[in-house]
């Protein structure tokens, strides 16, 4: 990926499970944004997720154990040797992928070690975001600059970081944890962080397995508060392990 500071190999990770309906329009719109390669991560699908992603120009991984942290953890993994910055975005067409090019340049001109797109400062879609949602971003702000200094507003799927310090944050969340526990890793480790506004649409297709789901929906926000609780005691006893990248691939 070009920028005034120079190429940059981005790597495009994204997470999904039966997301057929939008998948092909999300990996032709990443790819659109000059990427240098999109990973699909097929987390368990039992519809056609993979296939209309593979057709559409991702290079698809399969991570059959359910969670979303291991897709995530799985697409990481994949990443091509010469990546040098690796974005997240989910696979329901919520997120916006014209917004790569400002999530990723932080990143890219040294600026920043980890950029999140913060869809509370962006145009929202009505409906695209519950009630429930932007609590749990606000919540989750509060208590990362009472604890760490950091001023977060979301927990949006859709981030980028430099390869190098993802693999130094020793990511272990499985499921829903994945994206507080990154933030909170970052802001422990001191990156030099940065949130933009991005726009957040409403889902292109498919059911959402948190937000459309109330049961599902309290099992993430407890797991949200658990896994808080969890690090930010952890966090203060020892330095996190090293998140080898490249230990395999999928």
């Amino acid at each position: 990926m070009r920028f005034s500071s120079g190429d940059r190999f981005v790597s495009v990770v994204i997470p999904c499970l039966n997301e057929e309906e939008p998948i092909g329009d999300v990996v032709r719109e990443v790819l659109a944004q000059q990427v240098d390669e999109v990973i699909v991560v097929d987390n368990g699908s039992t519809d056609r997720t993979a296939e209309f992603a593979a057709k559409a120009g991702a290079r698809v991984v399969r991570e059959p154990k359910p969670g979303y942290g291991r897709a995530c953890a799985a697409g990481a993994r994949a990443a091509d040797d010469r990546c040098d910055i690796i974005c997240f975005l989910d696979g329901d067409g919520s997120d916006v992928p014209r917004f790569m090019a400002d999530v990723v340049e932080p990143v890219a001109s040294d600026h920043a070690d980890f950029v999140m797109g913060s869809r509370l400062r962006g145009h929202r879609e009505p409906g695209s975001m519950t009630p429930q949602q932007i609590v749990a971003g606000w919540i989750a702000g509060v208590l990362l600059r009472v604890t760490y200094g950091v001023r977060f507003t979301d927990m949006s799927p859709f981030r980028a970081l430099r390869a190098d310090r993802l693999r130094a944050l020793g990511m272990q969340e499985e499921t829903y944890g994945w994206n507080l526990e990154m933030q909170m890793r970052a802001a422990a480790a001191r990156y030099r962080i940065v949130e933009i506004p991005v726009d957040h649409r409403c889902r292109q297709g498919g059911v959402s397995k948190v937000s459309g789901n109330l049961v599902a929906g309290m099992k993430a926000a407890w797991k949200i508060v658990t896994t808080f609780l969890r690090l930010a005691v952890s966090l203060r006893r020892a330095p996190p392990p090293q998140f080898r990248l490249r230990d395999k691939k999928v």
